[in-house]
C-alpha cells in the first residue's frame, strides 16, 4: 500500500532529523504500528481547518519529564517541540503557539488537578496527553486520565485531546488502562511501545538507539514520538473536507469512572490561606517555580497547618529530596491520617510527589491539617519540610478553580 505524501514528510522528517543516525528498520512499518485508533476525528478537524485557514493555533503538551523534554540534546528537538513544529511548517500562514506543561516524575492525579491553570488557560486547541510511563505508580490513573479529558475536552473552544504511550525498558506502560479512556472518548491514540518494543525485541533496534536511560527516549526516541502524533494529524489533514461540510462535534459520553477528578484544582500560598499556621513560612521553591509557584516550608518538629477546604478528595504535593528533610503527617477531619517522608535515597535530585490524604468524602466542608513530625528517617539529618500545594478534587463546577 502507498503512502500519502504527507505521511510520507513524517517519516522524511523523522528520518531527516537524525543525520548521524543509519535507519535499517522498516520506517513505514513502524509508523503504521504506532496508531492504536484514529478514535473521532472531529475535533481535531476544526482545529486542522482553524489553521487552514490562517488562523492562531495553540499547541498544547501535559505530561512527565518525556513530554518536559528529558534527554533530548537540545529544546527543540523534544517531542512536543517537533510535533508543533510539524503544526508551524504545514501551516506556515498560521501563528502556532506551543505550550509545554511537562513536569518531570509526575502522573495524571497531579495533572489533572494542574491542566487548567498550567495548560488550558492558555486555550490550547490541540492538547497531546503522555503519562503511560509515569502512571504506573499511580492506583488511580484511569480515575485521574479522565478526569484531564473530561476538563480539556469540555473547555469552550472544544480542543483536540490525542494521547501517546511511552514505556519503560521493560515494555511496560499503563497503555491498557488509559486506552479503555481514550476509546470511551473517541481518542485518537498513538503507542510509542506497540511501534518500537517489537524492534527492540526482534534486536532490530537496540534499547540504546532510541533511549538514553531506563524510560527517557534520546534524540531519536523524541523524534518517533514527534511522527507518532504528527501521522495522525497528517491523516486526517488528508482528507480534510471544506468547511462548511466539517463534522459535529459529538456531546460527551457519561463518565466511565466515578469522574471524581473532573473538577479538581490547584491551590497553592497565593490562592489559598492557611486559617491556622504555627511555624511555617511561605517561600517560592527554585525546583518549581515556574509552575507550582509560593508554597510552605519548615525546619521545625510540631508545625501545622489547617485548611478550610470543600470537595470530595483532598491531596497535598510536597517535596522529596536526599537531604536534611522531615516527616509530617496529614489528616482530613477524622478520618485516617497519611504520613509522608520527605526524605529519599536517591543523588539524581529532588521531586514533588501526589499525595493523597482523603477521598469520597461527604459534601461541605472540611479541614485538612498538616503537621511536622519529631521523627525522621535514620539517614536524614533534619526535619525541614516542604508543601507545594493542596490539592481538591470533586469540587462543585460553579467552584472548580479556573
Amino acid at each position: 500500500m502507498s503512502m500519502n505524501p504527507i505521511r510520507i514528510a513524517c517519516v522524511a522528517a523523522l528520518v531527516s532529523a537524525l543525520p548521524l543516525l543509519c535507519v535499517a528498520q522498516d520506517e513505514r512499518a513502524i509508523l503504521q504500528r504506532s496508531l492504536t485508533g484514529m478514535g473521532d476525528t472531529a475535533r481535531l478537524q476544526h482545529m486542522l481547518a482553524k489553521a487552514r485557514r490562517g488562523e492562531p493555533v495553540v499547541v498544547g503538551v501535559i505530561g512527565g519529564s518525556i513530554t518536559a523534554g528529558a534527554r533530548a540534546s537540545k529544546p527543540e528537538l523534544s517531542w512536543g517541540n517537533l510535533a508543533a513544529k510539524w503544526w508551524t511548517d504545514t501551516f506556515p500562514q498560521a501563528k502556532v503557539t506551543f505550550v509545554n506543561a511537562g513536569i518531570g516524575a509526575t502522573c495524571s492525579d497531579l495533572g489533572a488537578h494542574r491542566v487548567q491553570a498550567h495548560l488550558l488557560d492558555r486555550h490550547p486547541d490541540i492538547v497531546m496527553v503522555e503519562y503511560a510511563v509515569n502512571d504506573g505508580i499511580n492506583p488511580m490513573a484511569a480515575e485521574t486520565l479522565e478526569g484531564l479529558v473530561r476538563r480539556t475536552l469540555k473547555q469552550p473552544n472544544q480542543p483536540a485531546v490525542l494521547l501517546l504511550f511511552t514505556m519503560d525498558n521493560k515494555g511496560a506502560n499503563t497503555q491498557q488502562a488509559h486506552m479503555e479512556i481514550g476509546k470511551h472518548y473517541g481518542l485518537p491514540m498513538a503507542s510509542f511501545r506497540d511501534a518500537l518494543w517489537p524492534e527492540v525485541e526482534a534486536k532490530r533496534i537496540a534499547w540504546t538507539d532510541i533511549e538514553s536511560d531506563e524510560v527517557h527516549p534520546n534524540d531519536r526516541g523524541h523524534a518517533y514520538c514527534a511522527s507518532f502524533m504528527t501521522d495522525i494529524c497528517a491523516r486526517v489533514l488528508k482528507d480534510l473536507p471544506a468547511d462548511k461540510d466539517l463534522p459535529a462535534i459529538a456531546a460527551l459520553p457519561e463518565p466511565k469512572t466515578a469522574n471524581l477528578f473532573e473538577n479538581a484544582g490547584f491551590y497553592n500560598a497565593e490562592t489559598i490561606t492557611p486559617t491556622k499556621n504555627e511555624g511555617w513560612e511561605v517561600f517560592t521553591d527554585p525546583n518549581f517555580a515556574g509552575f507550582f509557584g509560593k508554597g510552605w516550608k519548615t525546619a521545625a518538629p510540631g508545625s501545622t497547618l489547617e485548611f478550610k477546604v470543600e470537595g470530595r478528595a483532598v491531596s497535598l504535593l510536597f517535596y522529596r529530596i536526599k537531604g536534611a528533610m522531615g516527616i509530617a503527617r496529614a489528616q482530613v477531619d477524622d478520618q485516617p491520617p497519611v504520613t509522608m517522608d520527605a526524605w529519599f535515597d536517591a543523588d539524581w535530585g529532588g521531586y514533588a510527589p501526589f499525595q493523597l490524604v482523603a477521598r469520597d468524602l461527604a459534601p461541605g466542608p472540611h479541614t485538612l491539617r498538616v503537621t511536622v513530625l519529631g521523627d525522621r528517617n535514620p539517614e536524614s539529618t533534619g526535619n525541614e519540610f516542604h508543601i507545594n500545594a493542596v490539592l481538591i478534587a470533586g469540587q462543585k463546577e460553579s467552584t472548580a478553580q479556573q
